[in-house]
């Protein structure tokens, strides 16, 4: 396993407490990549420094532990910029990685089928294209350049930059093709009502297609387990639909990917129905729905019948509040409370099942069965629909 440390910056504008919730799931994004992380180092700063991201003190001190503990991986919660790259690669001699990197990287390993690989390629070389002359000068270093302008890198830069672009142009075309092809398909299957998992990454929607279509979609406890797009046709009491299960969100979820995987996100904006799942023994399950939630605004996704599907509550522990405590300034409430707060916040149908133990899932068939025949109806109201 290779090791690698983490590192984050505290500001103003970004808390210790959502910095630190940044960077636990930084390490599980680490972990699903293949890195184990040996420590995690923060600095307070009114703002990232714009050569090397930390101070130099801080610097310093990470270089000492990189030395003595065998490090070869730093990885940065923000994205850097190509000259930071360059100079904190200098400076600590190792790998270094942004959380935008980091992701594109995870995408690499987890693309299975042709259309996601080629949107994971194009998302790629549109982030290699501006750091390709830092990426050039480290190796200019490392050979010993000729210290003259118009040298043998620059040529390289150039060409390296030329093919690039071209490869981005080649990616597009074949992804407009693939587009095509795909949004044939959804026209194709016009006549059924659609269904669409959504959700932050991990929280089940896998388990739950799986249990719904009785299919074999792949699930694993990592992050980004599913990037294709999976549609089935399922029934509930004879009601006929589409069901997809469709990539997870994630906070900071970088725009080359955003971008990348039109066709994939055009699975959610053309749903009749979202099935928003929420992990709820995720200690930051409020944080996941609200990055949902910007990521459907973002996506022009967020105006649709929508039911808040809270999963895991085999998992929820409630906390026990000390009620003689009176420092205490707020409670953790338990499954009922927050599925009636959840169902008030956003006036829609929000429930509680466990994907696992099968909990609550005929309510939450019952539940899609009416939405899915009411939304039949509006489709098409002259039809005597008897099940």
């Amino acid at each position: 396993m290779r090791q690698g440390i983490l590192i984050g910056v505290i500001t103003q504008q970004q808390p210790e407490k959502v910095t630190l919730e940044y960077l636990d799931e930084l390490e599980f994004l680490s972990k699903t990549y293949g890195i184990t992380i040996s420590k995690t180092f923060t600095q307070k700063l009114p703002r990232p420094d714009k050569t090397t991201y930390i101070g130099k003190g801080k610097l310093e001190e990470t270089k000492l532990f990189v030395k003595e503990n065998q490090i070869t991986y730093a990885i940065f919660d923000d994205e850097l910029s190509p000259s930071q790259i360059r100079n904190l690669e200098k400076y600590l001699g190792i790998k270094i990685i942004d959380r935008t990197g980091l992701i594109l990287e995870i995408f690499s390993q987890r693309a299975q089928t042709a259309h996601a690989k080629a949107q994971v390629q194009l998302a790629q070389h549109q982030y290699l294209l501006p750091r390709l002359t830092g990426m050039w000068t480290h190796l200019e270093r490392q050979r010993g350049g000729t210290g003259t302008r118009g040298g043998a890198g620059e040529k390289e830069i150039e060409t390296d930059r030329r093919i690039t672009r071209q490869k981005i142009s080649q990616l597009k075309l074949e992804l407009k093709h693939i587009d095509q092809q795909k949004a044939t398909q959804r026209k194709n299957r016009g006549e059924y009502v659609r269904v669409a998992l959504v959700g932050y990454t991990n929280v089940g929607k896998s388990t739950l297609m799986n249990l719904l279509t009785k299919s074999s979609v792949f699930v694993e406890n990592k992050l980004f387990a599913t990037l294709d797009t999976t549609v089935r046709k399922t029934s509930i009491n004879q009601m006929a639909f589409l069901l997809s299960d469709t990539v997870g969100f994630i906070r900071k979820l970088p725009t080359q990917l955003v971008e990348s995987f039109k066709s994939t996100l055009d699975e959610v904006r053309e749903a009749d129905i979202l099935i928003h799942v929420v992990d709820i023994s995720h200690p930051n399950y409020e944080d996941q729905i609200a990055v949902v939630q910007q990521t459907l605004k973002d996506i022009k996704a967020d105006n649709k019948p929508t039911v808040l599907l809270f999963n895991k509550i085999d998992n929820y522990v409630v906390e026990q509040i000390d009620e003689y405590d009176l420092t205490q300034t707020t409670t953790k409430k338990n499954i009922e409370e927050v599925i009636t707060h959840w169902g008030k916040q956003i006036n829609s149908h929000c429930l509680g099942i466990s994907a696992i133990q099968k909990k609550n899932l005929e309510r939450f068939k019952d539940l899609i069965y009416t939405l899915t025949y009411d939304m039949y109806k509006v489709k098409y109201p002259y039809v005597d629909f008897k099940y």
